[in-house]
C-alpha cells in the first residue's frame, strides 16, 4: 500500500519558511501540508492565500491545502490559483458537498473530504466514490501539538473497509497527533498518507524523521 509523509507547516518555523520549504523539497516526503483556519469553523486563525502562493512558487510537491473553514465552496477558484494541488473540505461544514467537489476537479485538483473525530464513518458512505482521499481527523481541528486520539485507528480500519467494499482505492490520509511511535499502527490500520507536523518540524534532523516515519 502507498505511503506518503506530508509535512504540516502549521508546525514550521514562519520566519524561516523558504529554508523550511527547501528542506522539504529535499526530504522523502511527497506532500506540503497546508492549513487554512478562519478562527469561526475552528478557534485559530492561520495562514491563507498569499503564503500558499508563495510556498507554491518556491515547491514542485503536492500542495495539499486542508480548508478549515466556513463556506469552503467560496474560496475553491482562489485557492486553485494560489497553487492548490489537492483540497480537502470538511464534510461538517460543507452543506453542497457534492457540488464542491465537482468543482473542485472541474479544476485538475485532486478533492478530499475532511472529517472531524466525532464524525462517523457512516457519513461518507455516499460521497466516497466521488473524491481521491480521506482527510480523517486524528485530534480536534484547530491547534497542532495535540495528541492522536487512539479511537481513529478503529475508524481508519472501518473507512478502509468502506473503501474495498466499493472496490475504490481512497486515499487515507491522517491529520494530528503521528509520531514516530504510532506511526506504523496507524499504516498498519490502513492509511496512506500521515500528516507530521511537531514530529517533523520540531525534530533535530527532521528529513530523518520523515524517512523513519516512511520507513516504519
Amino acid at each position: 500500500m502507498k505511503r506518503i509523509i506530508a509535512p504540516s507547516f502549521l508546525a514550521s518555523d514562519f520566519l524561516r519558511l523558504n529554508e523550511e520549504v527547501e528542506m522539504i523539497n529535499n526530504s522523502a516526503a511527497e506532500w506540503l501540508h497546508l492549513d487554512v483556519m478562519d478562527g469561526r469553523f475552528v478557534p485559530n486563525i492561520s495562514f491563507g492565500i498569499p503564503v500558499i502562493e508563495h510556498i507554491r512558487k518556491a515547491t514542485k510537491k503536492v500542495c495539499d491545502v486542508h480548508l478549515m473553514i466556513v463556506e469552503p465552496e467560496r474560496y475553491i477558484d482562489a485557492f486553485h490559483k494560489a497553487g492548490a494541488n489537492n483540497i480537502s473540505l470538511h464534510i461538517e461544514a460543507s452543506p453542497n458537498l457534492h457540488r464542491s467537489i465537482q468543482h473542485i476537479h472541474s479544476l485538475g485538483m485532486k478533492a478530499g473530504v475532511a472529517v472531524n473525530p466525532h464524525t462517523p464513518i457512516d457519513s461518507l458512505q455516499d460521497i466516497i466514490q466521488d473524491i481521491d482521499f480521506v482527510n480523517l481527523m486524528s485530534v480536534n481541528p484547530g491547534f497542532g501539538g495535540q495528541s492522536f486520539i487512539e479511537h481513529t485507528l478503529i475508524k481508519i480500519k472501518q473507512l478502509r473497509k468502506l473503501a474495498n467494499d466499493k472496490g475504490l482505492e481512497t486515499l487515507i490520509e491522517i491529520d494530528g497527533g503521528v509520531t514516530l511511535e504510532n506511526a506504523k499502527a496507524i499504516f498498519d490500520a490502513g492509511a496512506n498518507v500521515l500528516v507530521a507536523g511537531s514530529s517533523v518540524f520540531k525534530a533535530r534532523n527532521p528529513q530523518q524523521a520523515i524517512a523513519e516515519l516512511l520507513d516504519v
